[in-house]
């Protein structure tokens, strides 16, 4: 261990004057030229790659890289990173259904992934292939298709809808105060999450939006989990990590204290099962030790990955979708007469029904995918249906923020915020009918045999959001209407800066 060390310095400091100067040299490029990005192919150096360009796009990384795909001919382009790493971004959906199906056991997680994520996630399906991954799936897969979790669900975010979310803007209708919309709708995401995974109220969203210490540590653990992916020195952080400095001091607290709390619910769980004849809980972590998995480490893993999945990926389509219906008011007035039309109906059949309101959601999310970017690892050498050949331990990313900006996937009026396009309209009816796009198109949700597995869980509970708050208030963001809010990405989409709203009562002559 001393070795490693002493080796990880030396090297930092051989490498200290080649970053100084490499820092003088963006920053200087970065003054004397444009703010725009170029769309082409970057240049590449010996030994640095095209550091220079990933330095100088570094707070739009996503764009750039988007930009560079839908000007060459097959949507892919190759980005040499440092030290000889080459990372294969592509937006062709050939491309995406030979990773994601076809070819699904050569394209893994990978070694660079599990280790970026190992002492978060652990041995979690979100961080593991194979046999391991295999088995957690079908376990999974048996309980996400209960109809008691559906039902429990539904309990669960109509409790968390009518007892915390719409008091909250209502008392904010009524005092006219600013709120972080962003954040306000990660509180309803997280207090969610955490009752259908451990059945553990956090209690974030209250009127007094409090730093509840678990909600508070797991995002600590996100963010600097996707500072070390987009880190453009990798041996940086791994170096920190061996002194316990800096990021990785706070990573190492953070993670450890969203991993023993969740230990300690385990135990808790395992306990209060124990003591019980039957089982009273629906929550997927009492499903999980009653189907007989008493290994400790087995469900913390699985229940830290779910929240991981469940806990920003909603907030996030849902923050994105409130700016562009606003941004429409066409399309706010087509989905909440949607939403008044079925105000009488049970929670699922509601949701079920609301077409409209579905395909605005899945327009939405073409332009601002909550996980704007997935990677993968080949592990042989393969070439892929464009003919791009990767060579075994490259890293292939394909890009669903690119995807869903590409003319000859969407039309001539892609850049256009249209839900129409999901939808065939009976002219004798005039009822809407869902056309889906296919998922390697389309892939938000990801593909193949790690599609999704809360996708219906996820679409139910945006669509109750926003029938419950529509039918009420109107969101009017606070920027100046057609100015874009900045696109970032961590593990899943932000808005920079939040999403300052305020919110209006809505009256009885509306819609």
């Amino acid at each position: 261990m001393m070795i490693d060390l002493e080796l990880s310095t030396s090297l930092l400091f051989c490498l200290i004057p080649f970053l100084f100067l490499l820092f003088i040299k963006t920053t200087l490029a970065n003054l004397f030229s444009s703010n725009k990005s170029t769309s082409k192919i970057p240049k590449s150096y010996p030994i640095i790659g095209s550091c220079f360009s990933i330095l100088a796009n570094k707070e739009r990384r996503i764009q750039w890289t988007s930009d560079i795909m839908q000007n060459t001919s097959n949507l892919t382009f190759t980005l040499n990173r440092p030290f000889g790493f080459r990372q294969i971004f592509t937006a062709n959906p050939a491309n995406v259904q030979h990773m994601l199906k076809t070819q699904f056991h050569i394209y893994q997680k990978g070694d660079v992934f599990k280790t970026t994520m190992a002492d978060f996630l652990g041995d979690g399906i979100f961080n593991v292939d194979g046999d391991i991954w295999k088995y957690q799936r079908q376990v999974s897969s048996h309980e996400f298709n209960t109809k008691s979790l559906r039902k429990f669900v539904e309990t669960v975010v109509d409790t968390e809808l009518n007892e915390r979310l719409i008091p909250i803007l209502a008392t904010a209708a009524v005092e006219k105060t600013v709120l972080d919309f962003q954040d306000i709708l990660q509180r309803f995401a997280f207090d969610n999450i955490c009752k259908i995974a451990f059945g553990y109220d956090p209690a974030y969203l209250l009127p007094s939006l409090p730093q509840a210490k678990f909600a508070v540590a797991f995002e600590e653990a996100v963010k600097l989990s996707s500072e070390r992916f987009n880190a453009i020195f990798p041996f940086v952080w791994k170096i920190k990590r061996n002194f316990n400095i800096g990021s990785e001091k706070k990573i190492r607290v953070a993670v450890n204290e969203v991993r023993q709390f969740a230990k300690e619910l385990v135990k808790e769980k395992q306990k209060e099962l124990k003591e019980k004849s039957s089982l009273d809980s629906v929550d997927l972590l009492s499903r999980f030790l009653s189907s007989g998995h008493s290994d400790e480490d087995f469900v913390t893993d699985i229940v830290i990955s779910f929240i991981l999945a469940g806990r920003d990926t909603t907030s996030a389509a849902l923050t994105w979708f409130f700016w562009l219906i606003f941004e429409h008011p066409e399309t706010e007035n087509q989905i909440l007469k949607e939403a008044k039309a079925k105000s009488e109906s049970p929670v699922y059949d509601e949701v079920k029904d609301m077409i409209y309101t579905h395909a605005s959601l899945c327009e939405s999310m073409r332009f601002y995918p909550p996980i704007p970017i997935d990677t993968k690892a080949a592990t042989e050498d393969n070439i892929l249906p464009d003919g791009t050949f990767v060579k075994k331990g490259t890293r292939v990313s394909y890009h669903i923020y690119a995807m869903g900006r590409v003319e000859n996937l969407w039309g001539k009026d892609w850049a256009e915020f249209r839900p129409e396009r999901w939808l065939d309209k009976d002219e004798a009816s005039g009822n809407w009918t869902f056309v889906a796009r296919d998922t390697y198109t389309y892939p938000v949700f990801q593909a193949g045999p790690r599609i999704c597995l809360g996708k219906e869980m996820a679409f139910l509970q945006m669509k109750r959001v926003v029938a419950g708050v529509l039918r009420r208030f109107k969101v009017v963001p606070l920027a100046e209407k057609g100015v874009e809010p900045v696109f970032l990405s961590y593990l899943t989409a932000k808005m920079k800066g939040g999403f300052p709203v305020t919110i209006e009562e809505r009256n009885g002559t509306d819609i």
